[in-house]
């Protein structure tokens, strides 16, 4: 049975032909993922699905949720994790295929919510897709601790040598027969339910964080993936810290503040044209570039795909943008009307003529010699 699916019109390497993405093949410790190639689909991600083991790593890691394992679906297991009120450990032999199947913003719902969440680590030395997966696990619990800390939340996660033993799974089983077998116990399948989960969670936490028309405005965009969602509504429950920290941001891998060298910029629209998650925004008239950092999944599509290299990310993250996100305004182009056509474009440098006129009088010169 195929364990892995890809939806190809969510990869960002789908997307962005220049992009670099390639996070799904470096974690696969089966080699079931690779960029071939060759070929018309060179760019996008093939799969061996005789050689998928079903840990979800690639599926956690994917910044544009492009992957999926039949097997497991984070989402769903974050409620039914939750309504296990007294449980607060999560282990490859109880209730997750691996303990990279969850990402970054997960666990940190999952540490808001639980207020103690442990990792058993015990069986990642002996397992034998450590060598890709336990680096992952060992960051996300890093940047989990470092984010809860920045935000001032008491909230904790560890990795512990629980040693958990599956009562159900027979030990000499291998491990795809085991990820076969794994199942959920009163799984909430339906679409319908999370969006009213997460519709009633953060109604139910309005009054403590952010202001009602904010979290109306963010709840309104039809752009936040599920884990997104589940870090919003998680978010909630943190109260706002008395000073907003600046982090790292080579240390938080899931957003980015972005920034634009006006020097450089050459009006393209290419950037927020191709973003996946339409963080990045313009007006009718092409007149300007917003950024919003909670759409972000710095999937770095608008950095590749830069010829002159005029976007680029901040150096640092300002936790503020978890409690109260805002549009940034990145630069404002002059707009005109161009003395050759009439129509409205984004000058350059006072240029009084748009850019497909100015080819066309720059090829017509090219062919009458001058």
């Amino acid at each position: 049975m195929a364990l892995l699916r890809l939806n190809a019109s969510a990869c960002v390497r789908n997307l962005v032909k220049a992009s670099t993405c390639r996070s799904c093949v470096d974690i696969c410790p089966t080699k079931a993922i690779d960029i071939l190639e060759g070929g018309l689909d060179a760019t996008i991600p093939a799969l061996n699905l005789s050689k998928c083991v079903g840990c979800a790593g690639c599926v956690s890691i994917c910044p544009s949720s492009a992957l999926s394992v039949e097997e497991f679906d984070a989402t769903t297991f974050f409620f039914s994790f939750m309504k296990e009120n007294t449980k607060n450990t999560l282990s490859c032999q109880d209730n997750v295929p691996c303990l990279a199947s969850l990402n970054v913003e997960q666990l940190l719902a999952l540490s808001v919510f639980k207020k103690e969440l442990h990792l058993d680590g015990a069986h990642c030395e002996s397992c034998d897709i450590a060598h890709t997966c336990k680096p992952f696990i060992d960051k996300s619990v890093e940047e989990v601790e470092y984010l809860l800390s920045a935000m001032d939340s008491t909230a904790k996660i560890q990795i512990k040598d629980l040693n958990i033993i599956s009562e159900q799974i027979p030990q000499e089983q291998n491990r795809r027969d085991f990820f076969n077998a794994f199942h959920l116990k009163n799984a909430i399948k339906s679409k319908k339910d999370f969006e009213d989960r997460v519709e009633s969670s953060t109604d139910e936490f309005i009054a403590h964080n952010l202001n009602a028309e904010k979290v109306k405005e963010i709840r309104a965009k039809s752009d936040l993936s599920d884990r997104k969602k589940l870090f919003f509504t998680a978010i909630k429950r943190v109260d706002v810290p008395e000073q907003f920290h600046v982090v790292d941001a080579k240390e938080v891998t899931f957003t980015s503040q972005k920034l634009i060298d006006k020097e450089l910029c050459t009006a393209c629209q290419m950037c927020y044209r191709i973003c996946p998650t339409k963080a990045l925004k313009s007006d009718g008239k092409n007149s300007k570039i917003d950024f919003d950092a909670f759409l972000c999944i710095k999937c770095a599509s608008c950095i590749d795909v830069c010829e002159p290299k005029a976007i680029y990310s901040s150096d640092s993250f300002n936790i503020k943008e978890f409690f109260a996100p805002s549009i940034q305004r990145l630069i404002t182009y002059d707009v005109k009307r161009c003395n050759e056509c009439t129509a409205f474009f984004t000058s350059i440098q006072g240029s009084e003529v748009c850019h497909r006129c100015q080819a066309e009088e720059d090829d017509a010169k090219e062919l009458w010699g001058l």
